[in-house]
């Protein structure tokens, strides 16, 4: 079984963040932040880093100025790219503000990187061999799609991947439609009934049944126990629409 951990907050600046403590062991700087510590206004209360949720764009920028800051970088070398739910591999050194994917590898160059969600999976990939990093947005049609194969194709070796999976939707609370089901219905354990044709979707336990297909042992997998539940510590687009967008940022410091 994966190993499960509680991500504790602690002060940043004006932020609260959680830690994500095993990456630390790897020369990786990396924490999930929370909707707390900005300067939006409700419902993207308060720091909500997604540009194309409604918010004020400056707000967002000062936003995404506190979580550069929190993690120690300019705000110019912090890297948050446009999503779309889809397998696609951006570059953190060739990065623009038009680039869009669900997936941003740095190859050792200094960025800090940042996937924005709010019930999708956040992972981060770290290689234990090399400053290989990684940060994936996995929502159902992403992991349908693949986009953890696509991440895990930049790592030469699969038995130096670590991966850990942020706070997202519980299955309690997410309930899908047949046309979703369908999606995962050979992945034992990622579906319950639900009533009629509904189902509760268990996206956490897909992504780990996934990664572990594609080489990654379960002693090398963590995730959190946090969920997004109600969106009250962290955003939940299920919970309240429109909402705003949380991160797992990470940087590797040493190599």
């Amino acid at each position: 079984m994966p190993t499960e951990v509680t991500l504790i907050a602690q002060a940043r600046g004006r932020l609260s963040v959680y830690p994500i403590e095993f990456a630390r062991h790897f020369g990786v700087h990396a924490f999930v932040t929370d909707r707390f510590g900005g300067v939006s206004a409700a419902p993207y209360d308060s720091l909500n880093l997604g540009s194309h949720v409604g918010d004020d764009l400056a707000n967002v920028t000062e936003n995404r100025r506190r979580v550069a800051e929190a993690i120690g970088v300019r705000s110019d070398r912090l890297v948050i790219i446009h999503q779309d739910h889809g397998t696609a591999v951006v570059a953190a050194h060739e990065a623009t503000p038009e680039s869009t994917g669900d997936v941003i590898m740095d190859y050792g160059d200094g960025f800090a990187l940042a996937i924005l969600v709010a019930d999708c999976v956040p992972l981060l990939f770290v290689d234990e061999d090399s400053p290989r990093l990684s940060l994936v947005h996995a929502g159902w049609k992403g992991l349908a799609a693949g986009v953890l194969r696509s991440a895990m194709s930049n790592f030469e070796h699969p038995d130096s991947v670590h991966v850990f999976l942020g706070p997202s939707i519980s299955p309690e609370a997410y309930q899908v439609g047949p046309e979703v089901a369908e999606e995962f219905a050979k992945v034992p354990g990622a579906l319950q009934p639900d009533g009629g044709d509904r189902s509760r979707l268990d996206l956490r336990h897909v992504a780990v049944s996934q990664l572990m297909e594609l080489g990654v042992t379960d002693e090398r997998i963590t995730r959190s126990r946090q969920t997004t539940d109600g969106g009250e510590t962290f955003y939940s687009d299920r919970a309240q629409r429109p909402c705003g967008r949380f991160a797992l940022v990470a940087q590797r410091v040493t190599t």
